[in-house]
């Protein structure tokens, strides 16, 4: 009987710790029931990213995420910085979007952008967040996207052996074996010329180098000049339109015009033979000419002037201002200086000329001053002289109407009558 007791217990033990164990995973499964267990990706991984006590969440927009998983760690110059929280799909279908959640402590621009890199080679996916290159602006704040226009992914090792595949099996290797083959085919025996080519491109970018500013000022210049023919293209138009009946009549004259180019290469032809016939004479009247042309240019600046009155001849060039058809305009200048006007004053009682009286030559004949008194007899002037005038009498110019002897007479009559 003790035996049977004894091997009885430790069964009955075990027993209890199975169901011991039993109650406690149910204990367990009915717990994480009520807090709403939905798979292991919701439970924390140890040594993740340290978000601190303030994070923020952003949503980010990718059209492919490859196989990045929830728990996955979010870099920011590779530096864990957050964790991808929830992987799911727009309601669109068309993106994917990501729930991160990073660290407070980490301000990043409203711009930012995001990429799905990978660790390694076979390593796991993480997103990597990093600010524009410039033009940075705003603050990625809780609730922020980012749009897929800011996303994108490195290449897939699947991708890069596929398009490598691609190369060796179906692109153009072999191909570019037969380029090979005929470079050294081309270049075998051609070293100098090929070496000398070289030199000759060499030589022609150094020259296109130095003459860059040249070249952009062109460059300038064209794009400057379709500009103005954009603007233009109206008139363009326009012009070429209108061109077309002009080409028709120059089309429907063609013969005619043909006819007057050939006759005048047979008018070329026979002013050529002409001057070679009289090239010899031609030369000596130009010599001949040496002479003329040597007085000519000693005559300076006489020539012109002559050449301008020649051919108003005998009325100067400023007749115009004179002779106006059947009349003309004289214009008369007057001296108002007062020691002329005196002086002409003084001497009005004394006419310009003797007056002869009876042919006689006494005083008889001259008109008496005012007071009864006879001037001192004057010499006749010389019929054959011309009448010079007294000194202080008011000069005439060109055009001046004789107004020197009218003046002096009334000068004198007033100065007369008035005693």
């Amino acid at each position: 009987m003790t035996r049977a007791a004894s091997t009885t217990g430790p069964r009955r033990s075990r027993t209890r710790g199975v169901r011991l164990t039993l109650v406690c995973l149910l204990l367990l499964v009915a717990g994480c029931g009520d807090g709403g267990f939905s798979g292991l990706y919701n439970a924390p991984l140890p040594g993740g990213a340290d978000l601190g006590p303030d994070p923020y969440r952003v949503t980010v927009e990718f059209d492919d995420v490859l196989d990045l998983v929830p728990q996955a760690t979010v870099k920011v110059n590779d530096v864990d910085v957050g964790r991808v929280d929830r992987v799911r799909l727009s309601e669109d279908g068309k993106q994917a979007l990501v729930d991160l959640t990073v660290n407070g402590d980490i301000r990043l621009p409203a711009n930012a952008s995001a990429q799905l890199r990978q660790s390694s080679l076979m390593g796991e996916k993480f997103v990597e967040l990093a600010p524009p290159g410039e033009g940075a602006r705003g603050s990625l704040d809780d609730g922020a996207v980012i749009p897929v226009e800011r996303t994108n992914r490195n290449p897939e090792v699947e991708e890069v052996l596929g398009a490598l595949s691609l190369l060796l099996n179906g692109g153009g290797v072999e191909q570019l074996r037969d380029i090979v083959g005929e470079l050294n085919d081309a270049l075998t025996g051609n070293a100098p010329e090929i070496r000398a080519l070289l030199s000759r491109v060499d030589h022609l970018a150094t020259t296109l180098d130095d003459q860059r500013e040249d070249i952009v000022r062109a460059i300038d210049g064209v794009h400057a000049l379709s500009g103005t023919l954009v603007d233009q293209r109206d008139d363009l138009a326009t012009a070429l339109e209108d061109l077309e009946p002009g080409l028709e009549v120059v089309s429907g004259q063609r013969e005619q015009l043909v006819g007057m180019l050939e006759s005048l290469g047979e008018l070329s032809g026979t002013g050529t033979r002409v001057v070679n016939a009289s090239r010899d004479s031609l030369v000596a009247n130009l010599r001949s000419l040496t002479p003329t042309l040597e007085k000519l240019a000693e005559a300076g600046s006489d020539l012109p002037e002559a050449m301008q009155l020649l051919p108003s001849y005998p009325i100067p060039v400023f007749g115009n201002s004179i002779v106006h058809g059947d009349y003309a305009n004289v214009s008369v200048r007057l001296e108002l200086e007062l020691d002329t006007i005196l002086e002409n004053i003084l001497n009005a009682r004394r006419p310009p000329v003797q007056l002869p009286h009876d042919g006689g030559t006494g005083a008889e004949g001259a008109i008496p001053f005012n007071d009864g008194t006879a001037p001192p007899p004057l010499p006749l002037p010389d019929p054959g002289a011309p009448l010079s005038r007294p000194a202080g009498s008011v000069p005439q110019g060109p055009g001046d109407g004789s107004a020197g002897g009218g003046l002096n007479d009334l000068l004198g009559g007033l100065v007369g009558g008035g005693g």
